[in-house]
């Protein structure tokens, strides 16, 4: 039998990779986690955790605001101390990366500094150095994606953003995913004149219509100019140390800084796979089977390398798949389907199964919607709307999909995941006693089917 240095290595420290390196090591088995830079991954240091800090942040604004119809008066209205909260912010991420690492430890685990490679079967490299191991996961994750225009070098990416040294005044966004509508909420609630130039007609393609419509609408009302159907050919700096973006069609448009925000790729650039003899797909994403098997024997991939559904639920969730499957003698497999998933746009939004337009697809639909002020804003004089959508399979009465936005969204969708992950009917939502007051009760009081469109709507 062959002798190797260790059981596992895990290539990447991210939410993925530092979860199979511990439950692995946690059984005695040796362990080495490979990472060239700060334990926890984007998740923790350069998205879900600072994103949702700086949300956090942001939203004091309106809080602020509203408390005025509440009775609430202030000498002067607060001011922001963004150097203050950086500060902050930057001492809890060396918190959690604190507790990443002496969790390993407190594991088993050896972390290995430096930069890893996969150099064949069994075999990885850190900065030239070798090491064996019996199986080997990569779990590298993804970074920001630029696209190769004129002035790009202008422009930063989310994690520049995550550690700007002050607020501009103005600050262009381009793109319309996750990762854009979120910063431009929260610019927007700090002050900063915020445009967001997409190519589509509203945000998050690929979400259910009614929900991106809704958003982008409230977007716009809270001041965010959203230019629809832009392509920008070139970035330029402007003697005042301004920024020029350059439209397809001729147009500028001045700014302090740019994000681009258009999209991620896999991290396996530097990392020898192709050399190894392990397949990639045109993205230089990782293929893998179901049980998250490479083409490489004893080489497994899970997380935003693979590029299959990039969250880092997912990731965990693939971790103890690839454990159970490699250490446990018991093959598991991730069931990607009804996955809940929320967005901290401002106002945020929380979505879990098919949109309207998958479920029609499939046959004949029941469309239910709520459309509603919540009762904060009565008094607070706020003009922000809730939408929740509910879709239902006719024959069968199943719920399909749920779509909601509004403040408390993102935690109302964990719940209804497991309504649609479940297969309950609309019948057993409408059997739930409403708690009232709530938002949340409009999710079992929606009685009336919307009329089906007609032919010239659907197409």
């Amino acid at each position: 039998m062959a002798s190797y240095d260790y059981d596992l290595i895990v290539l990447g420290a991210g939410s993925g990779g530092v979860r199979a390196a511990r439950l692995t090591a946690a059984t005695g088995r040796r362990v080495a986690l490979v990472e060239k830079g700060r334990v926890g991954g984007t998740c923790v240091l350069r998205g879900c955790v600072p994103k949702k800090l700086m949300f956090y942040a942001s939203h004091f604004a309106e809080e602020f605001e509203d408390a005025k119809g509440f009775g609430w008066r202030f000498p002067g209205m607060p001011t922001m101390d963004w150097p203050a909260f950086m500060e902050s912010k930057n001492a809890e991420l060396d918190r959690l990366e604190g507790l990443y690492r002496r969790t390993q430890r407190e594991n088993g685990v050896e972390i290995i500094e430096g930069l890893g490679r996969v150099a064949g079967a069994h075999r990885v490299e850190v900065d030239g150095k070798p090491f064996t191991a019996e199986t080997i996961l990569i779990a590298v994750g993804g970074r920001p994606s630029m696209p190769d225009i004129p002035g790009i070098g202008l422009a930063m990416t989310s994690d520049g953003a995550l550690d700007l040294p002050e607020l501009p005044k103005r600050m262009v966004i381009v793109g319309g995913g996750y990762i854009a509508v979120e910063f431009a909420g929260v610019f927007e609630s700090l002050g900063v004149e915020v445009t967001i130039v997409i190519r589509a007609g509203n945000v998050l393609r690929g979400f259910d219509e009614d929900l991106r419509a809704t958003l982008t609408g409230e977007m716009e009302k809270k001041g965010i100019h959203v230019r629809r159907e832009c392509l920008v050919r070139s970035i330029e700096a402007e003697p005042d140390g301004s920024l020029s973006l350059r439209l397809a069609g001729g147009e500028e448009i001045a700014t302090d800084k740019v994000l681009y925000a258009t999209g991620r790729k896999p991290n396996t650039d530097k990392l020898g796979l192709a050399e190894a003899g392990i397949v990639l797909n045109e993205n230089g994403a990782v293929i893998v089977d179901e049980y998250n098997r490479t083409s490489l024997e004893g080489v497994y991939a899970i997380g935003d390398v693979t590029d299959r559904v990039n969250l880092t639920p997912v990731a965990i969730r693939e971790a103890v798949c690839f454990f159970q499957t490699r250490f446990c003698d018991n093959p598991m497999t991730m069931d990607y389907d009804h996955i809940p998933t929320a967005v901290f746009s401002q106002p945020p939004l929380g979505t879990v199964g098919l949109t309207e337009e998958e479920a029609r697809q499939r046959g004949p639909v029941d469309i239910f919607v709520s459309r509603f002020k919540p009762m904060k804003y009565s008094l607070a004089g706020r003009d922000e709307r809730v939408m929740f959508k509910l879709i239902v399979d006719r024959e069968t009465q199943v719920l399909l999909g749920a779509h909601l936005l509004g403040h408390e969204s993102p935690e109302l969708i964990q719940v209804l995941g497991l309504a649609v992950k479940a297969g309950l009917k609309k019948s057993q939502l409408d059997e739930v006693v409403a708690v009232h007051p709530t938002s949340a009760e409009e999710l079992v009081l929606m009685r009336e089917p919307l009329p089906d469109p007609s032919p010239e709507e659907t197409g």
